[in-house]
């Protein structure tokens, strides 16, 4: 199954200049997702969609100005997998860092990475180095948000053991985009809870599918709710970022 061109059109923003200079948002939020596998049944732009979906949810509530996503970025330990494509850590760095410098030009001086993908581990370098004389960049979820939205969504596995294309993934997608998961994913668990050397082998040394965590678990009230929990979540760091000063 695909997303039609209107669901598209919910992931990528339709606002016209006009709209942002009356919105005047001082945070702009950069969904950053990835291209990469996620097992025989959820697309290889699963993550893309979630930190878009994330953005999409926090832009109902907060004026935010949402920019559209970054599709491709650090996925390496998936390589393996066909369709997987990533780009080096120190070009997403520099795209972000750009990124955030043309918002700036045009009076938007504070950024919110939307993170999709937890291998893109150079996006709290970016955050730090950015923020050294005050707020500048964040990213968005951290893992407490994480932490906190899973308690709040009743999910049975934790994050550890749910670590890619699991409970958590698969209840968003069934929340937002249910025609996106295939079937047979109810049946796609895996568990690889010692994985030591992760970074060094890649996923192949812990999943013949691509697949740790138990996607059977997921469904469509928990996606709903785990949200729910970001977008309140998400008060907190805007209060930060806009902190005068």
């Amino acid at each position: 199954m695909r997303l039609e061109a209107t669901a598209l059109l919910d992931l990528i923003t339709t606002a016209t200049s006009k709209d942002e200079a009356e919105r005047n948002a001082s945070v702009a939020l950069l969904p950053v997702g990835s291209f990469e596998q996620h097992g025989d049944f959820l697309p290889l732009a699963t993550d893309t969609i979630i930190a878009s979906v994330i953005a999409r949810e926090i832009a109902k509530t907060y004026p935010v100005f949402v920019l559209p996503p970054i599709t491709i970025s650090c996925s390496h330990e998936h390589a393996a997998w066909r369709g997987t494509v990533s780009i080096s850590a120190r070009t997403l760095h520099q795209v972000v860092t750009d990124i955030a410098d043309s918002l700036a030009a045009s009076g938007v001086h504070r950024l919110v990475l939307i993170s999709g993908h937890g291998g893109n581990y150079i996006l709290s370098n970016v955050a730090q180095e950015a923020s050294v004389e005050g707020p500048r960049i964040a990213v968005y979820p951290h893992v407490s948000d994480w932490d906190r939205a899973r308690t709040h969504a009743g999910l049975e596995s934790g994050r550890h053991e749910d670590m890619h294309a699991g409970e958590i993934e698969t209840s968003i997608l069934l929340a937002t985009y249910p025609e996106i998961v295939r079937q047979g994913n109810e049946t796609a668990d895996w568990t690889a809870d010692e994985r030591p050397h992760l970074l060094t082998l890649g996923m192949t040394a812990y999943t013949k599918s691509g697949v740790i965590g138990r996607p059977s678990l997921g469904n469509s009230n928990k996606g709903a709710r785990v949200l729910a929990s970001l977008m309140q979540s998400f008060e907190s760091l805007l209060a930060v970022l806009e902190r005068p000063g």
